[in-house]
C-alpha cells in the first residue's frame, strides 16, 4: 500500500512552551509497558498534565478546550532530547499530534518522528513568537505546516521554516516509512533471492 505523500499539516495548534523538553516529559517511562502504541496518547505529557496525588487535570495546554483535536505542536529548543525512545513521538502521534513546530529537535526524536510521518519543523525564536501570540490572540485560528513551500502559518501570521532536506522529500514523495518501503518490495525480493543460485533456502 503507497504511503501518503505528506505536502502540508493543516489544523489547529497548541503552544507547550519550554526549551530541552524531553522524551520523558513526553511520555513517562512508567507507561512504556506497552505491547503495542495504540493506547499511548492518554499519557502524552502525563505528568505535566495531571496532579501527581489527587490525578485531576492541571489545565495543561493539551487539555484547553481551545486546543482540542490540535494537529500542530509549537515548542521550544531541543525539542525531544533525552532518551532515544521511540514511545515520544508514538504518544504524540496517538494523541493526535501530526507536526511539531520547534527552535531545534533532538536528532533521533527528529528521525523517529519522520518515520512515523509527522514533520518536525524549526522556526527561530523571534519568528515563533509571532506565531503564539497570534495563537494566544485567537486560539482557533487555522494552522498549517506547508512542506512544500517551506513556511508555517497560524491565522494571518506565516514565517520560514526548515527541515532536513532528506526528511522533506521523503516526506513530500510518501517515502518516510523504511519498514513500509520495505514491504512494498517483498515481490522484488523473492525474485532477486529465487535467481541467487548461491543462496541457501531455508526449510
Amino acid at each position: 500500500m503507497p504511503l501518503p505523500k505528506i505536502k502540508h499539516v493543516a489544523g489547529r495548534a497548541v503552544c507547550v512552551p519550554g526549551d530541552d523538553i524531553d522524551t520523558d516529559r513526553i511520555i513517562p517511562a512508567r507507561f512504556m509497558k506497552c505491547v503495542t502504541f495504540d493506547g499511548l496518547g492518554q499519557y502524552a505529557f502525563y505528568d505535566v498534565r495531571f496532579d501527581p496525588d489527587s490525578g485531576k487535570p492541571l489545565n495543561h495546554p493539551l487539555d484547553r478546550l481551545e486546543h482540542k483535536n490540535a494537529a500542530i505542536l509549537i515548542s521550544g529548543n531541543n525539542f525531544g532530547c533525552g532518551s532515544s525512545r521511540e514511545h515520544a513521538p508514538q504518544a504524540l502521534q496517538k494523541f493526535g499530534i501530526r507536526a511539531v513546530v520547534a527552535g531545534s529537535f533532538a536528532e533521533i526524536f527528529f528521525g523517529n518522528c519522520t518515520t512515523l510521518g509527522i514533520p518536525c519543523v524549526s522556526v527561530a525564536d523571534a519568528d515563533r513568537e509571532k506565531l503564539v501570540q497570534q495563537l494566544s490572540a485567537n486560539p482557533a485560528a487555522d494552522a498549517c505546516v506547508d512542506l512544500e513551500a517551506l513556511k508555517v502559518r497560524v491565522g494571518e501570521c506565516s514565517v520560514p521554516c526548515t527541515i532536513k532536506e532528506g526528511a522533506r522529500k521523503a516526506l513530500l514523495e510518501g517515502q518516510w516509512d523504511a519498514i513500509g518501503l520495505l514491504l512494498e518490495g517483498a515481490a522484488q525480493a523473492g525474485q532477486l533471492e529465487a535467481e541467487l543460485h548461491y543462496l541457501v533456502k531455508r526449510a
